[in-house]
């Protein structure tokens, strides 16, 4: 079988040669290996993916015990573990159909087990992939994010993507599942805030447009970035076409920040990423 260890910690001497000696009891084989020092923080991360004929608890019991002296924070699952993400929308579609598509596919690597929103406009799209839909248009937020905690809890939910869901989370459960909410929005935040950015950023004659994936915390879009990507615009561009590239961005955008996370290749220190390509 194959596991994905990662590995946080303050860097010190000896923590690679001590996570390679922990795999070796594994008998583990290494077949990918990626690390990097965060030179202001001088937090160490590690991800390695090995093969081996042991079972996970035992690898984890093995890595747990040699690795205790570095206090890091480490995780370790079978890679053929997907895991399960809760979708939130609303009306747009973009993002949800990008995400449902390449699961579909099987090049989206998790597992999707519901779909919820605070509208029905997208019951069609998520149910048409053979995926639940649950809607509660007329319930406010707290009653909301109680039946999204129930759902969270009910399929062991590993993270919660926002695609496209124009829903402000509580501190409370933003907190709750922190640098486990995938958000996107378009990349003029802070700039262009409110109602209708795209037209505000034509009136502003913007050269480039773009769209950004971060993670949720309770200051609203301040969170730890983890995607982004632009596209080139001019004066022939008008309000509806900066939509449509933007809606372009978006979707390619989040399904990038997803696969990434889903990979576990996303490290958090402090209102920063470092990602592993």
């Amino acid at each position: 079988m194959e596991l994905i260890l990662t590995l946080q910690c303050k860097d010190q001497p000896g923590i690679v040669n001590a996570v390679t000696s922990a795999i070796l009891k594994c008998n583990g084989n290494i077949t990918e290996n990626q690390q990097f020092t965060d030179p202001q923080s001088q937090i160490f991360v590690m991800r390695t993916r090995f093969e081996t004929d042991e079972t996970e608890t035992t690898c984890h019991q093995i890595l747990a015990r040699d690795l205790t002296r570095f206090d890091s924070a480490l995780t370790l699952r079978g890679a053929d573990r997907k895991k399960k993400a809760l979708v939130l929308v609303t009306k747009e579609d973009h993002c949800l159909r990008e995400l449902l598509y390449l699961h579909d596919l099987g090049e989206l690597p998790i597992e999707i087990p519901a779909v919820m929103s605070n509208h029905d406009d997208l019951r069609a799209v998520a149910e048409g992939h053979e995926i639940r839909f649950d809607s509660f248009p007329d319930l406010g937020k707290s009653e909301q994010e109680i039946l999204i905690s129930a759902a969270i809890e009910k399929y062991e939910i590993d993270f919660v993507i926002l695609a496209r869901y124009m829903q402000i989370l509580s501190q409370e459960f933003c907190e709750s599942m922190a640098g486990n909410i995938i958000n996107i929005h378009h990349s003029f935040l802070p700039g262009f805030k409110g109602a209708k950015p795209y037209h505000q950023a034509h009136a502003r004659g913007v050269k480039i447009i773009g769209a950004t994936a971060h993670f949720v915390t309770g200051d609203l879009d301040e969170g730890p970035i983890i995607e982004q990507d632009v596209a080139p615009v001019n004066h022939s561009k008008g309000p509806d076409a900066l939509v449509a590239i933007g809606r372009d961005i978006e979707r390619r955008v989040l399904a990038k920040a997803v696969q990434l996370f889903a990979e576990d290749r996303i490290f958090l220190v402090g209102n920063r990423t470092i990602i592993f390509s």
